[in-house]
């Protein structure tokens, strides 16, 4: 099993992966395990030398102004303290406020988001600026390492100071206490611990406090959210370009000379991806006047058996001479033929705008990362500790109380991602509801099906699916990092709400997955249909007699018409353009990803139940197994 070395200084978001996701064991870089007991040993010096310590030897947030005593107020009572406890105060204090700080609600976090969780502040303590021994620090990666997944309600943390109700519930796992999940049982702490060969800790100096103050819950579920959007990009790029080839569209607005006149880094690489995507393609910038459209199959709708088997027939309206006055210079370039495609030169926004739109997420993700990889390497609980400090004059020179557990670097980092999410799913689901409609998906069937006895509805539902989709995204895209509410009696009176940012975004990648899945079954239905009403006119052209592609065409002269002869001519020469062309195919990664489609999701030619269809295709997307 790989094993991912935490130093505090070099964790990857796809280390993190690797052991949230994939089960990789973590290893502490033992030169890096002598700085902390530094600290370690630097605090206790000083608390042996009587200074007063925020958290040390005081209370917190707003009982930062209350010193421990040397023994406990009712130990002066005759007869001695009724309430006898183990332990110095100053243990108590660390062992207090862990216990009293799990008050998390709601369902267990994941064990990927717990794993990320435990790595993530196993590695900011080895950075040595907590005070947190060695021993304390090596049962936490015991945790991880033996399977002891601590059970940490979802809902509880303010973001500042930092994530504490989350990281108790870790924490108090580690004291014996809490649940935690074993072998998939979900144990008490104690049960936990012993059924994984490990001992509770007693904590001592600050312990409590480099435990459970930081910005851990916020920064694991922003690493599992950005992973998942990296993969979801990737797939909206490859939905966008099979709905491309799907309408026979144009690539112009994806070229390279286009987008350097406004180079945003997303917008230019999307465009680049799915030029590569569409690599290859005969579909897109084909001749208008090439593109059927689609025409109710009926029995005497073919001649030749094989092309009987079609669920469709194909038709184009004629242009006669006497309509094209003005518009000689046009059709001495195209033929007088209107199928599926309108000649126009750019395509709907949901189409032309896809490196625009795409490419805006793109830089919010990106945006994100930057943030997200700072984080996995800083130091984020309170107060810091600088042992090594020359030329200090008092204790606050070396333990110093800062902010670095305010989450709202990654708050507004996650809010923008969070704003970015629903946009993505929006523009997806346009361009599937231009598929279905047939007043604007360019001449394919009404929501994708022959519908020849009037009874199917095709892909019609699947897109009522994806627009709930893209409205409980839309409501839920509200920004919680500019919502603060005041904590400890106004101690810490400004909030990052950074750990709900973070967990609404992973959330909201499930159902940006699940749009963009369905945008995929159903381009794969259209591309079927398009390809196969290309490739059936060119067939048809082949066979030679091109009185049978005349039959197709509505709106042509009769016999004795002047203008008779000019249309046979015109049929020849699309007759001519078709066999000439090339087998009508989508882009070879477009191709290949559709083929994967058609191994588990078969072509719907009537209708059928849908709901496996549906699992199906989100089950690949979620595996990534498309790219």
């Amino acid at each position: 099993m790989q094993t991912i070395l935490l130093d505090g200084n070099s964790l990857t978001r796809e280390q993190l992966v690797a052991v949230a996701r994939h089960g990789a064991a973590i290893a502490l870089d033992e030169a890096q395990l002598a700085h902390v007991q530094r600290a370690a040993d630097f605090l206790a010096d000083k608390v042996n030398c009587g200074e007063p310590i925020y958290g040390v030897t005081t209370g917190f947030g707003s009982n930062a102004d209350k010193l421990l005593g040397a023994h406990r107020a009712r130990d002066e009572l005759p007869g001695g303290n009724p309430e006898q406890r183990d332990g110095t105060l100053l243990e108590e204090l660390q062992h207090n406020l862990v216990i009293t700080h799990a008050v998390c609600v709601g369902k267990p976090f994941s064990t990927e988001v717990v794993r990320a969780m435990l790595a993530i502040r196993i590695n900011t303590l080895m950075r040595g600026y907590s005070g947190i021994r060695v021993s304390t620090l090596k049962a936490l990666a015991d945790l991880l390492n033996r399977g002891v997944i601590p059970v940490i309600p979802e809902k509880g943390s303010v973001g500042a100071s930092g994530d504490l109700a989350p990281l108790s519930h870790l924490a108090i796992v580690l004291l014996g206490g809490g649940e935690a999940f074993f072998d998939g049982e979900r144990l008490s702490g104690a049960e936990a611990l012993k059924r994984a060969g490990l001992a509770p800790v007693r904590l001592s100096f600050k312990e409590g406090l480099a435990l459970n103050n930081g910005t851990t819950q916020m920064l694991a579920t922003a690493v599992l959210a950005l992973d998942r959007m990296e993969s979801l990009l990737a797939t909206a790029d490859l939905a966008a370009a099979m709905t491309l080839d799907a309408f026979a569209g144009r690539g112009s607005a994806l070229r390279e000379e286009v987008h350097a006149l406004r180079p945003h880094p997303g917008q230019v690489e999307t465009a680049r991806h799915v030029r590569e995507l569409l690599d290859g393609s005969t579909l897109t910038d084909i001749p208008y006047h090439l593109v059927p459209r689609f025409r109710s199959w009926l029995a005497d709708s073919w001649s030749d058996a094989e092309d009987q088997k079609q669920h469709f027939d194909i038709a184009w309206d004629y242009v006669p001479p006497s309509q094209r006055h003005g518009r000689e210079a046009f059709y001495q370039r195209f033929l007088p033929f209107k199928g599926g495609k309108k000649h126009q030169p750019q395509d709907a926004y949901c189409l032309r705008c896809m490196p625009q739109v795409h490419g805006a997420v793109r830089d919010a993700f990106d945006q994100a990362c930057r943030v997200i990889d700072i984080e996995l390497n800083a130091v984020t609980d309170n107060p810091l500790i600088f042992p090594d400090k020359s030329g200090t004059m008092v204790i606050e020179d070396q333990v110093i109380s800062a902010g670095h557990f305010h989450g709202m670097p990654l708050a507004l980092a996650m809010s923008y991602v969070k704003a970015a999410i629903p946009v993505l799913a929006s523009i997806s689901e346009r361009r599937l509801n231009k598929l279905v409609d047939p007043a604007t998906n360019d001449g394919l069937p009404a929501f994708l099906i022959g519908n020849e006895d009037a009874t199917d509805s095709g892909f019609m539902i699947v897109q009522y699916t994806a627009a709930a989709l893209v409205n409980d995204l839309a409501t839920r895209a509200h920004p919680a990092s500019v919502y603060s509410i005041p904590t400890s009696a106004n101690a810490e009176d400004h909030v990052s709400m950074g750990a709900n940012e973070a967990r609404h975004v992973l959330e909201m990648t499930e159902d940006l997955g699940h749009v963009l899945a369905l945008e995929l079954y159903t381009a794969a239905q259209a591309l079927d249909y398009r390809q196969d009403m290309l490739n059936a006119a060119r067939r048809l052209a082949q066979r030679g007699d091109w009185r049978a592609l005349a039959a197709k065409i509505a709106n042509a002269p009769d016999a004795n018409h002047p203008a008779r002869a000019q249309f046979e001519s015109e049929v020849q020469a699309l007759a001519k353009s078709l066999v000439g062309a090339k087998d009508f195919h989508a882009g070879a990664a477009v191709a290949r990803a559709h083929a994967k489609i058609r191994e588990h999701i078969a072509f719907m030619a009537r209708d059928r139940a849908m709901d496996g269809d549906v699992r199906v295709i989100c089950e690949l997307i979620t595996a990534g197994g498309l790219g």
